[in-house]
């Protein structure tokens, strides 16, 4: 069960990325073993493992792997990072094993990119995804660029160019939003490209088009500049990320005679309303001071976000563009970057300098 490459017909049906798939009782890995060499990752093995997937089978794909690994390639003295590219997300016995593991072999890292996910309604399994990502794995869905780079990598694809499949794009987002309901509040890192499109400043969307959402990135710090919470979350229907933001930092039940110190990373700017809720929040918390840091300015020529924008100001809250700091900083803290350094797109200082210069004309004009 142990192969370097897959043939086309058996890519194309078992990584097909439908929300309910029937007759696909196979369970794929595509993996790749990187090992520390310096201060970076350098690319140390890769193939596939797969099974059968039946009732009373006892050792899943996952675990032949483990087993393997540990026998195989695993020294207790070097740092490892392992990728997965699975045609089925874990299940409850193998997401448990795996998290074990994890916690017994610090000394290796895993991401995890799920083609689809196994029985995802059902609250165990649901539980089992949920204990991984505490456990340190980044667990994701793929998107076409790992399906693309898993043709690539473990097709015999005879140099045939990836093909995507009808609805690839909807079925990840209707995944990746299912996902993103049973990681909940969890610290998720961001995949690269995502970071670099939402986050990106660029004027226009770069090509292919794509929507930007609102993602927001905060670090909750104590007076001693130690980060006691940090999180991810991204725009939901009818609850804005401002808005799980607040509840999730109430949440915490903060000590008020204590002074904490919050930095937020956010893609747009906040809306009016999402305005006057921080405004509310900070107003009833003298304890906590909020800067936030917008990669672009959300409706910035109505007057009603203007508004929003100044009276954040007016609350006492830091309201500024990001500039390579933070976006160097916030590549650091919320993305899964392997350990490689952050790599500004073109023309990022001087986008943001010119978002700089129209968000200074707004909190200086006359209200």
């Amino acid at each position: 069960n142990h192969m370097w490459r897959l043939d086309p017909d058996t890519f194309y049906f078992q990584f097909h990325n439908l929300l309910y798939a029937n007759g696909r009782n196979c369970s794929y890995i595509c993996y790749r073993v990187e090992r520390r060499k310096h201060r970076s990752y350098v690319s140390f093995d890769w193939g596939v493992f797969h099974n059968q997937v039946k009732a009373g089978t006892r050792c899943h794909t996952e675990l032949h792997f483990l087993s393997w690994f540990c026998k195989m390639k695993l020294q207790p003295d070097e740092c490892y990072h392992i990728t997965w590219y699975m045609s089925w997300s874990p299940c409850v016995k193998c997401a448990k094993q795996v998290a074990d593991f994890l916690a017994r072999y610090q000394n290796v890292t895993l991401s995890i990119f799920a083609a689809r996910l196994y029985y995802f309604q059902d609250v165990a399994y649901r539980q089992g995804l949920l204990g991984l990502s505490h456990q340190g794995a980044s667990v994701n869905i793929m998107s076409y660029r790992e399906f693309k780079y898993c043709w690539k990598k473990f097709v015999d694809s005879q140099r045939r160019r990836f093909k995507p499949w009808k609805k690839l794009d909807i079925n990840y987002q209707r995944l990746f939003a299912e996902l993103e309901d049973i990681l909940g509040d969890t610290m998720n890192l961001l995949r690269e490209t995502l970071f670099k499109q939402q986050f990106g400043n660029q004027p226009r969307v770069p090509l292919p088009p794509y929507r930007r959402k609102t993602y927001l990135c905060y670090q909750l710090k104590q007076p001693d500049d130690s980060t006691l919470d940090r999180g991810c979350f991204r725009n939901k229907k009818q609850r804005h990320a401002e808005i799980r933001f607040i509840d999730k930092i109430n949440s915490l039940n903060l000590d008020p005679r204590q002074s904490y110190k919050i930095i937020c990373y956010i893609t747009w700017s906040p809306c009016p309303r999402c305005a006057r809720e921080l405004v509310d929040f900070i107003t009833g918390n003298d304890h906590l001071i909020l800067q936030i840091f917008a990669s672009r300015l959300y409706f910035h020529w109505k007057k009603p976000f203007q508004r929003g924008l100044q009276q954040l100001q007016a609350a006492g809250i830091s309201v500024a563009v990001m500039t390579h700091t933070e976006f160097e900083d916030c590549w650091e803290q919320f993305v899964d970057n392997q350990s490689r350094p952050f790599q500004p797109w073109e023309k990022l200082q001087q986008y943001s300098a010119s978002i700089a210069r129209r968000l200074q004309r707004i909190l200086t004009a006359p209200t």
